[in-house]
Formats: C-alpha cells, sequence, structure tokens
C-alpha cells in the first residue's frame, strides 16, 4: 500500500526530497545523458528510474535494499539536472536520499569497511601519502586482490611529486586587486601538488593575495557523496571557523570540492550553523570563475602551436554551472587552439569514490573519454578537477596515449612562466593495467 511522503520524518532535507519527486514528470530527456544509462541501458540505472525507485522507498512501498544498488550506481554527476526541462533538483534528491539510507545501514561489513577506510584515509593528506606507499607495495599481488581494490591500484601514479607545503600566506604581484582564501585540497596535495602552487603564481600575478588557512579540513565533499552527513559536517564546521570571512571570496581549484562547498547551506539547514554555511557557500568560487571575472593580464605567445582539449568535469560543468571561464582563460593564450571532446558533458567516470564503489562502469567510462579525447587530435588536454585528471591520465595511458594532462590553472601558469608549447604537451604516460568487466550487480 502506497503512502504520501512524510517530509518531516526526513529531516531537513525532506523538503527539498519531495519537491524534486513532484517536479519530475518522468518525460525521458535525462536518459540520453545519463552515463549509467548510456553503459547498462536501464531504466532503473537512469535518472527517471531511480527517481522512482527513491519514491517509492520514502512512501514505504518498496524495501530500501532493493533499491540501493540502482542509486549506488549513480554517479552524481548531475548532467539530468542540466537536460531536464522541469527543473528537478536531482542533486538535493540524491544527496538526502543517500543520507537517509546512510543512516538505516543495511549495508554488507565489507561495503561497511570499504567506506570506512575511504572516509579515514583520502581526506588526510599524511594518511592518504601512507596509503599510496602501501598500494605501490601491492600491485605486486593485485591479480589476487578483489576487483574493487584492483581498480583503486590501478589509478595510483607510479611516483609523486614532492613539493613543499602550501605557505600561510602568498602576496600579490603589484598593486592588489583582490584577497582570498584558498582551500588547498586533501588528494589533490598530494597527487598534484604542483596544482596549488601554480594556482598562487596565477592569482598573485593577477593581483590577488592569497591566505591559505592551516589546519584546514577536507571539504566534506566525499562524505556527502556516500551519504555520511555527520561526517560531513564535522569537516565542514573546522572550516567554518578556520575560513576567515574578510575575504573577496573562498577559492578552490578542485571541482568536486567547489560543488561541495556551495552545498554547505543545505547541508546545514537546520542546524546552528546553517547562516554561516549559507554565507561560506556564497563566497565559494572556481579558481577558473573567479579570474574570469576579474580580468587577466594576457598571457605572452606560444613559441609553438598547441592543440589543447578541454574536459567538462562534471561539478563544475553541471553542478556549478561554470563552462564558459575556464575555455575563455584557455583561449586567452595565443597560439593555442582549444579543441571540444565530442560527447564532452558525459562523466569520466571518477565521480569521488565512484572507482571504488563501481569500478567496471568507472572504467568503461573511462575508456569512453580517453577514446573520444585522443579523437581529437590533440596534444594535450586540460580540466578542472583532480579525479578527472587522474581517471583520464589513467585510461589514455592504458589506451597508448601520452598526452600531456593538466590542469586549466598549470596550463595558464606554464604560459605565463615561460610561453613554452613543449613544457605544457609533453608526455605523461602511465601503464597499462586490465580494466574489470562491466556487470549491474
Amino acid at each position: 500500500m502506497h503512502h504520501a511522503i512524510d517530509a518531516s520524518r526526513l529531516g531537513a532535507a525532506g523538503e527539498h526530497m519531495t519537491r524534486a519527486i513532484e517536479a519530475c514528470v518522468h518525460c525521458g530527456f535525462c536518459l540520453p545523458v545519463c552515463p549509467t544509462y548510456q553503459v547498462l541501458g536501464e531504466e532503473m540505472d537512469s535518472p527517471r528510474g531511480r527517481i522512482f525507485l527513491m519514491k517509492e522507498v520514502l512512501e514505504g512501498a518498496l524495501p530500501l535494499g532493493e533499491a540501493r544498488p540502482f542509486i549506488d550506481r549513480c554517479l552524481g554527476c548531475v548532467a539530468c539536472v542540466t537536460a531536464c526541462p522541469s527543473g528537478v533538483a536531482y542533486g538535493e534528491l540524491v544527496t538526502g536520499f543517500r543520507a537517509h539510507a546512510h543512516e538505516r545501514n543495511g549495508r554488507t561489513p565489507g561495503d561497511r569497511l570499504l567506506r570506512a577506510l575511504m572516509l579515514r584515509t583520502l581526506p588526510y593528506p599524511g594518511r592518504f601519502r601512507l596509503a599510496l606507499r602501501l598500494g605501490g607495495a601491492a600491485r605486486l599481488v593485485a591479480s589476487l586482490l578483489p576487483a574493487r581494490l584492483g581498480a583503486l591500484l590501478d589509478l595510483i601514479p607510479h611516483s609523486i611529486e614532492q613539493q613543499p607545503a602550501l605557505p600561510d600566506h602568498y602576496p600579490a604581484q603589484g598593486p592588489r586587486r583582490a584577497r582570498v582564501a584558498l582551500l588547498a585540497g586533501c588528494v589533490q596535495q598530494v597527487l598534484a601538488p604542483e596544482i596549488g602552487w601554480a594556482t598562487l603564481r596565477v592569482l598573485a600575478r593577477n593581483g590577488v593575495e592569497v591566505v591559505v588557512p592551516r589546519e584546514q579540513s577536507c571539504c566534506g565533499a566525499l562524505a556527502m557523496h556516500v551519504g555520511d552527513r555527520a561526517a560531513a559536517r564535522a569537516t565542514a564546521r573546522r572550516n567554518l571557523r578556520l575560513f576567515p570571512s574578510d575575504v573577496d571570496a573562498v577559492i578552490t581549484n578542485a571541482a568536486g570540492c567547489g560543488s561541495g562547498m556551495k552545498e554547505y547551506g543545505m547541508l546545514f539547514e537546520g542546524e546552528a550553523e546553517a547562516d554561516a554555511g549559507r554565507a561560506f557557500a556564497g563566497r565559494v568560487r572556481d579558481v577558473s570563475e573567479f579570474l574570469d571575472d576579474l580580468g587577466i593580464e594576457a598571457p605572452p605567445p606560444l613559441p609553438e602551436p598547441l592543440a589543447l582539449a578541454y574536459h567538462d568535469a562534471c561539478h563544475l560543468g553541471h553542478a556549478q554551472r561554470v563552462r564558459l571561464a575556464p575555455r575563455r582563460l584557455l583561449r586567452s593564450i595565443p597560439n593555442l587552439t582549444l579543441i571540444e571532446i565530442p560527447d564532452g558533458a558525459t562523466c569520466c567516470g571518477s565521480a569521488g569514490t565512484y572507482n571504488l564503489d563501481q569500478p567496471a562502469i568507472a572504467s568503461e567510462l573511462g575508456r569512453r573519454k580517453a577514446a573520444a579525447i585522443a579523437g581529437t587530435g590533440a596534444t594535450a588536454v586540460a580540466s578542472g578537477n583532480i579525479g578527472c585528471l587522474t581517471q583520464i591520465r589513467t585510461h589514455l595511458a592504458h589506451a597508448g596515449h601520452s598526452l600531456r594532462i593538466s590542469h586549466t590553472i598549470e596550463v595558464l601558469d606554464r604560459a605565463y612562466r615561460s610561453g613554452s608549447a613543449q613544457e605544457i604537451q609533453g608526455p605523461s604516460p602511465e601503464p597499462k593495467a586490465r580494466s574489470p568487466k562491466i556487470t549491474a550487480s
């Protein structure tokens, strides 16, 4: 027997979830843009199908355990939101539902252990660095490990850049035009610390003073992605305390982090920090968005032509709707030709912890994205998210392509510093590895 959804028992997110479900008219515009529907071809693995399942669970007509596998397979890329003519806030719905499901548990011990390890490792650079060392050793027995762990090892780079920690303060060059606070990032500090330094240099060159709050924590996006609202709030509260309010913006150079921090208002809805969360979220800007609005010093021309493909990170293009800014910054570099990727709005398969949760689907999406990029004939590729950069680098290498993979801000930084196309497009290959078989289970 069906019952109406009791939004009050769902907490502060209940109203958002109910409104999103009621807004869906089941038109199907979301199906062709949904990555899991593209790969699996199943109605229940589409946004429309998942909305039906979530509605049934919340009305008490379907056990949570029957719907959970389909909700778990959602990447949270919110391409469906961009395509939806009815304005369904699918992102708010799936985030709220995952939190609702997390509170009711019901997962296997193995699932609980993996998720606990992720949330106790990835948001902490020191722990993550140690885990990478252990992961490097584990490659020796990778064939004996479960598919999930084997897929994760596949993404670990064979060498990690060694860079000093970012300073607490980085002054502007010339007259100061703005003052900002920078989120240093968790995984990014370990996998690609040069992104942070490139961000400081480019901001400073354009008259921006940067403070990097000491002892800042993870943005909370990973915990939100898996539905652990308590863990997300704990890390977010720390940032609310540590980040200054007397800045022009809180800058992030990772699309997933920026999207997560822009949701602090919703994360703290009904909590004592609700006003502070909304105010903080209102100051969050992606570095490309901020620089584009500020206006940048024209970079010098590259000595040689460079064909650069740009990949839209889902949490920048779809979630934050920042699409034109990074393209304008890249096109401002003389002698650089920006190339669009076919079906570029489709997720690369990274999506936070997705490679661990759903390794087969993640691998297939990574393979498709790498093929699309290689088909453009570009000699380099840029994006605005560490997860995308890692995923694309891995799958281009698997396919035998040696394109240089860079963050958007790194491309701009190299142009400012040297004007050398060679520095931007040098190869960065990784060894090949097998991809897991795709199943819908």
